[in-house]
């Protein structure tokens, strides 16, 4: 009876061990964004759906679900698709200006502004060739009558951002005898005119690829030099 009941003891133990055995993770499914802060979800999930339905048919809701955030969430950081897509705008607008950190000291020699120049305009390039942000070009075009307000975000918080940053570099930089005695914002919009031409045209046109590593500081380069060309 002792070696019965032992036996059945030891069935139980064993049973009660196979039902606690820990189960492995089953796998969940893929998030259409990683995890991270919530306002960074939400700016992707915004940018991407602007860039695939349209501004103006893309719904704070649909945002919403794409973040997987809650719409409570979402309005407590952006009120409206507009502040949204500003801040899209002005996120990736900023990426461009860093050469040009306005809290760092203007360069001391001419070398050394050069260098700096160069690095801005490749950085310029870079930035407004990127497929999305030519998306964004697109959209301020094929949304001007829907939705007016995109092509004055984007002009404010791109070009006219990004003249202004330069001129007040250039302003400081003659201070120095660095750079020609012409007006700033005159030689931030020579610098420009030169490091683009038609080349936004051309690609939000479709009728050109890309340019190459090699073009955009051939561009950058070009640009620069512009500056010194009528310093003694």
């Amino acid at each position: 009876m002792k070696n019965g009941t032992d036996s059945y003891l030891s069935q139980v133990k064993m049973s009660d061990l196979k039902k606690t055995k820990p189960r492995s993770p089953s796998p969940t499914g893929q998030n259409t964004y990683p995890a991270g802060p919530i306002r960074e979800r939400i700016l992707k999930a915004a940018f991407s759906l602007f860039s695939e339905s349209g501004f103006s048919a893309t719904s704070m809701l649909d945002i919403a679900t794409r973040a997987r955030v809650s719409k409570r969430d979402l309005y407590a950081l952006f009120p409206n698709k507009h502040a949204l897509l500003a801040a899209c705008i002005h996120e990736r607008a900023g990426r461009m200006r860093r050469p040009l950190d306005t809290a760092a000291p203007v360069p001391e020699t001419r070398d050394a502004l050069t260098k700096l120049l160069v690095e801005f305009g490749v950085s310029v390039l870079k930035t407004v060739c990127q497929p999305e942000v030519l998306t964004v070009y697109r959209l301020a075009i094929a949304e001007s009558d829907r939705a007016p307000e995109i092509a004055p975000t984007l002009d404010n918080s791109g070009r006219e951002a990004n003249h202004k940053t330069l001129a007040q570099l250039l302003a400081k930089a003659q201070e120095r005898r660095l750079v020609a005695n012409a007006a700033p914002a005159a030689l931030a919009a020579r610098y420009f005119a030169l490091l683009w031409g038609d080349l936004l045209l051309s690609l939000l046109m479709r009728v050109r690829e890309a340019p190459t590593e090699r073009e955009i500081h051939t561009r950058a380069r070009a640009a620069t030099e512009t500056l010194f060309s009528r310093f003694p």
